[in-house]
């Protein structure tokens, strides 16, 4: 871990570890800091780089350049902190479509398995690059097509009509 561009530099000797109400708490140079929290900077781009810790105020306690740099113990943590946190589920495929106009209801395989999502609006599927989009639900629940691409062809037909 490396401290951000604006910080004085962070001493050596890290350590993460959960308080007793199961809490990250980050130890540095004799200062105990609880509860930190993980945030991506760029949770779709780079998942895995540009971590920051944030105290219980919101400032940054340490920058994470990559998490890959870390010890696998650190790293494990933080993994196991960010997941506990975010919710964006992989669309796999899309099994059916309500209407082609909208709100339309749709039945969808995901990585956390099949669910229902509601479609209010086209605005509601953001393109986050030529092969990424983010999908809205009427709940506010984010979900993610990685790749479209790699749909297969009913799938990528369903969404054909909503872009």
């Amino acid at each position: 871990m490396t401290s951000s561009p604006h910080e004085t530099p962070n001493p050596p000797g890290y350590r993460l570890e959960r308080d007793p109400f199961g809490r990250l708490a980050l130890l540095r140079g004799g200062q105990r800091i609880a509860p930190v929290v993980p945030v991506r900077s760029f949770p779709i781009a780079a998942p895995d780089e540009g971590i920051a810790l944030l105290d219980s105020q919101g400032r940054e306690a340490a920058w994470i350049e990559r998490l890959e740099d870390l010890p696998a113990d650190l790293r494990a943590l933080i993994t196991e902190e960010l997941a506990s946190r975010e919710f964006v589920p992989r669309i796999q495929r899309i099994r059916r479509v309500s209407t082609h106009a909208t709100p339309s209801v749709w039945q969808v395989d995901t990585d956390r398995g099949p669910t229902q999502l509601t479609l209010r609006a086209e605005e509601d599927i953001r393109r986050l690059s030529a092969d990424t989009l983010l999908i809205a639900d009427s709940h506010g629940v984010q979900f993610l097509i990685r790749n479209v691409s790699a749909l297969d062809k009913a799938s990528r037909r369903f969404l054909d009509h909503f872009l």
